[in-house]
């Protein structure tokens, strides 16, 4: 009986640029653009500077670009590499149904790919709705989702970016099947990772398993093997991390149901779950002009998972990036004093600053069991301001910016590329840069875009792995 990795590698093998609707390239192109402004703005982040110093130490040469650098390496170490600068803001995708995801993480598998194959800009745009197509729907396949279990969404996404990093490889159905093997068998991610403090590894690990795809596609080229069953048979995924899964989900609609459609894209630089109560705080602050002095209580009906993972004692003194972009206490709070949420509010004087902290205790987080009975379908959440003089507002809002419900226009992606981009790429390289994601699929070779992200802007600029 065939494997469901066999009837998926089929399908990724065949694929062509050819076959994708117009809707499905242009939101490839979005999502590129979006991931490598991410990148640019994560290049300096010290968790970013700590993996290039290492990848300089430990990378051999290579193709393949880092991105921002003009430096080149291994296709292995540049994914690691470009997969950790696009997530280390937590700027990029998401995708909410059963687990969360972000599927340009797996941008950095199509890109190592396509320069390693000398390809163009059309098996770009193939390895990047390959990558969403696989990682959203694996989202979908496991009920509860495997999060609920006490397992981190990166688990899945090693068995996602060895089918991106084998159709970029141009390897047989088999050879992708026998990567996804190799990746998959090996790469459990804990949900520590995301529990109580944070620390770098909560950026780190998608990255990871991006990482991980990529070696085992480049194995399975050269004839090693992996389990074929490593979703659906013996001692695989679904038994495992049981107790339900739909794994038609993983097939069904292959080809019509582009799940690229329904992907989201950050407005703020948090955690996915902040981001519909952060809207609705913007909103009746701007609206009501209320300032911090102004507030005596925030109250935020959200989901359990949020009072849970993002509203525990040590959310209310972050003392990381990590944490506060994990706290929704925080983002509230620096919303209140700052009406707005940017990479700026998670610099380390802000997040100690006196104004923003004081708002913390303010910021009370309920559960509520209403909420939770029309999650994922509706991302919705309920806020409450009482005021000191005795007034109360409210906001009931369904969906955050950025959600397909409410998306980003493309002059607002432009302008969140353009904020990141600045302090590494003068106005006129980012023009180009821009003009070659727009004009992706006329794009003879991809090696192109990796040196027009290179750092232009004198002082700024860096390098990586040689």
């Amino acid at each position: 009986m065939a494997t469901i990795t066999a009837t998926m590698a089929e399908w990724a093998a065949s694929v062509r640029y050819e076959d994708l609707p117009a809707d499905v390239v242009h939101e490839a192109k979005r999502y590129l653009l979006d991931s490598l402004g991410c990148a640019l703005g994560g290049l300096r982040q010290e968790d970013a500077e700590i993996a290039l110093a290492v990848l300089r130490e430990i990378g051999g040469t290579g193709p393949c670009a880092v991105l921002g650098t003009g430096r080149r390496t291994d296709a292995v170490s540049a994914s690691l590499a470009n997969a950790l600068m696009i997530r280390v803001l937590d700027y990029n995708d998401i995708y909410w149904q059963q687990d969360p995801s972000h599927p340009s993480d797996i941008i950095p598998a199509a890109l190592a790919g396509a320069e390693l194959m000398g390809a163009g800009g059309r098996d770009l745009i193939v390895g990047i709705v390959l990558g969403h197509e696989f990682e959203m729907r694996l989202c979908e396949a496991a009920i509860p989702g495997i999060r609920e279990r006490g397992w981190h969404h990166a688990t899945l996404t090693a068995f996602v970016s060895p089918i991106v990093m084998g159709r970029m490889l141009r390897l047989t159905p088999v050879q992708i099947q026998h990567a996804i093997g190799i990746s998959g068998a090996r790469h459990g991610t804990l949900g520590a990772v995301t529990a109580g403090k944070l620390t770098m590894m909560k950026n780190t690990v998608d990255p990871l398993a991006t990482q991980s795809g990529v070696l085992a596609a480049l194995l399975a080229r050269r004839g090693y093997t992996g389990p074929e069953h490593v979703i659906d048979g013996k001692e695989g995924l679904v038994r495992v991390f049981g107790p339900e899964w739909k794994l038609d989900v993983l097939t069904d609609g292959l080809g019509s149901d582009w799940r690229i459609l329904r992907c989201g894209m950050k407005a703020y630089p948090t955690e996915a779950l902040t981001h519909t109560p952060i809207s609705a705080v913007l909103e009746l602050v701007q609206e009501h002009d209320l300032r911090p002095e102004h507030i005596a209580q925030v109250t935020i009906h959200s989901l359990a998972r949020a009072a849970d993972i993002l509203a525990d004692p040590s959310k209310y003194d972050p003392r990381s990036k990590e944490t506060a972009d994990h706290s929704l206490p925080y983002c509230i709070a620096a919303a209140i004093v700052d009406r707005q949420v940017t990479p700026v509010q998670f610099e380390m004087a802000r997040i100690m600053d006196a104004t923003v902290r004081a708002q913390l205790p303010k910021i009370k987080v309920i559960a509520d069991p209403e909420i939770e009975a029309v999650f994922p379908a509706l991302q919705r959440t309920h806020v409450t301001i009482e005021t000191t003089s005795g007034t109360t507002v409210t906001r009931q809002l369904d969906y955050p910016r950025g959600n397909p419900h409410h998306p980003l226009t493309d002059v607002q992606v432009e302008e969140k590329f353009a904020a990141l981009a600045e302090p590494v790429l003068s106005e006129a390289a980012q023009a180009k840069l821009r003009a070659a994601v727009w004009g992706l699929d006329a794009l003879a070779s991809v090696h192109e875009l990796g040196e027009l992200t290179a750092a232009d802007a004198g002082a700024h600029a860096v390098t990586g792995p040689a």
